[in-house]
């Protein structure tokens, strides 16, 4: 498993870019720091594809529905904008899902499949 965030090496904040190399270095920075917190989320989903006793718990629409109302509120919480919060919630939790299944049936082949 990976550290949650890699350090900060910003050389700008978006106040103090001035050029679009600044900017886009700060991107591709906070991507590089997306993309370790979302390998953190995906091991979770390995956990839960291993402690899931069954396939038909995987999709969980009360769930998600709670992960998204707490996303949404801490987005307005911290200032995101709800047009991207959501759906891009909602896309993230959809391909979870799909992995999720992948990684149960990996580990349990014949198990509970549709």
């Amino acid at each position: 498993m990976t550290d949650a965030v890699a350090p900060d090496t910003r050389r700008h904040s978006a106040e103090t870019a001035k050029t679009m190399d600044d900017v886009r270095y700060e991107v591709d920075r906070l991507d590089r720091a997306l993309v370790a917190l979302l390998v953190e989320r995906q091991s979770f989903m390995d956990a839960a594809a291993r402690i899931k006793g069954d396939r038909s718990r995987i999709h969980d629409r009360e769930r998600i529905e709670d992960v998204i109302a707490k996303v949404v509120e801490e987005a307005a919480r911290q200032g995101l904008s709800p047009s991207i919060a959501e759906p891009v919630w909602r896309k993230l939790i959809d391909r979870c899902i799909a992995y999720e299944f992948e990684a149960f049936d990996a580990l349990k082949p014949g198990r509970d499949s549709v």
